[in-house]
C-alpha cells in the first residue's frame, strides 16, 4: 500500500509550452483547464511574489477536476529575513489572503529560503512554531526548501521532525539534498533538467527517481540517498508531491507525465 504520488510543474503559463505542451490555438484561460487534466499537481509561483484576491483562488478552484491540487510558493516576505521569528505578521498575512477558497484542492504550502539563509536553530525553531496546522478550518502541510550548507545537519532534521514540516528533497547541482523524511509526506523538486532532453530527465534517471519516490510513498526512505540522521520515519503510506521545475522546463510536462505513468498503479 502506498500512499497518493503527484507529479507536476511550476505554473502553467511558460510560452514555449504553446507549442510543446498545449494543443494549438488553445485560448490562454483554457490553458489551466489543460494542464490540470494532464498532470496531477502545479506548483503555483506567482504567490511567492505577491497576494492573491479571494476570488482568485476560487476560480482556480474550479478550473480543475477533483484529486488536482496546487501547492502554493508562500510570501518572500515570510522567509527573506534576517530574523525568522519576526515573520508572525506576513505568515498570517499570506495565510488570510483567501487560500482556503481553493478547498480540497490545496496541497501544501512550500516554504522556500534564500540560499544565503544559515541555519540557526533556535531562530528556525521559531519560525516553524508560527506554521499552523489549520486555517479556518483547512488542514495545511508545510515544505520547506532549505538551500545553505548549514542546514546540513541532524539538528535540523529533528527540528523538521518535531513540527511535522517536510524538508525538501531537491535535486540541484549546488543547493543540499536532504532525503530525511520528517513529515506525513514528502515533497520533491527535481531540478537537474535540460531542454534538449524530450522528458527533462535523461531517461535512465526517470526510472530511477521513479523507485525512490515509490519507496518513499510507501513508507520506507530512498534507495541511494543519503541521510542526516539515523531515526527512521514511521513505516506509514505517505503522499508524495514530485516536481519537474527550473532546469528543463520547456520539457517539463513530458517529464512529469512520464514519471506520473511510471507511478501509476
Amino acid at each position: 500500500m502506498a500512499g497518493v504520488v503527484r507529479v507536476g510543474i511550476g505554473g502553467w503559463n511558460f510560452e514555449p509550452w504553446d507549442s510543446s505542451f498545449y494543443p494549438e490555438k488553445l485560448a490562454k484561460a483554457r490553458q489551466l483547464d489543460f494542464a490540470s487534466r494532464q498532470l496531477a499537481v502545479i506548483e503555483v509561483n506567482s504567490t511567492y511574489y505577491s497576494s492573491q484576491k479571494p476570488a482568485t483562488f476560487a476560480k482556480w478552484a474550479s478550473s480543475v477536476p477533483d484529486g488536482f491540487v496546487f501547492s502554493l510558493k508562500a510570501s518572500r516576505f515570510c522567509t527573506n529575513r534576517k530574523k525568522l521569528a519576526d515573520s508572525a505578521e506576513s505568515v498570517g498575512k499570506f495565510l488570510k489572503q483567501g487560500i482556503v477558497e481553493l478547498g480540497d484542492r490545496l496541497g501544501p504550502i512550500l516554504w522556500q529560503f534564500m540560499p544565503t539563509k544559515k541555519f540557526e536553530a533556535e531562530d528556525f525553531e521559531a519560525f516553524l512554531q508560527l506554521l499552523p496546522e489549520k486555517q479556518d478550518g483547512l488542514p495545511l502541510r508545510h515544505a520547506v526548501e532549505v538551500r545553505h550548507i548549514s542546514f546540513l545537519t541532524p539538528t535540523f532534521v529533528a527540528l523538521a521532525r518535531q513540527y511535522g514540516v517536510a524538508i525538501v528533497l531537491a535535486d540541484h547541482a549546488d543547493y543540499p539534498l536532504i532525503a530525511d523524511v520528517t513529515g506525513d509526506f514528502v515533497y520533491l523538486r527535481l531540478q537537474k533538467g535540460e531542454d534538449h532532453n524530450p522528458k527533462c530527465y535523461p531517461e535512465p534517471e526517470l526510472p530511477v527517481w521513479g523507485k525512490r519516490i515509490a519507496a518513499l510513498a510507501s513508507g520506507g526512505t530512498a534507495p541511494g540517498l543519503p541521510h542526516l540522521d539515523d531515526e527512521r520515519a514511521p513505516d506509514v503510506p505517505r503522499d508524495a508531491y514530485v516536481f519537474f521545475i527550473t532546469g528543463g522546463k520547456v520539457n517539463a510536462p513530458a517529464g512529469a507525465m512520464a514519471l506520473q505513468a511510471m507511478l501509476s498503479p
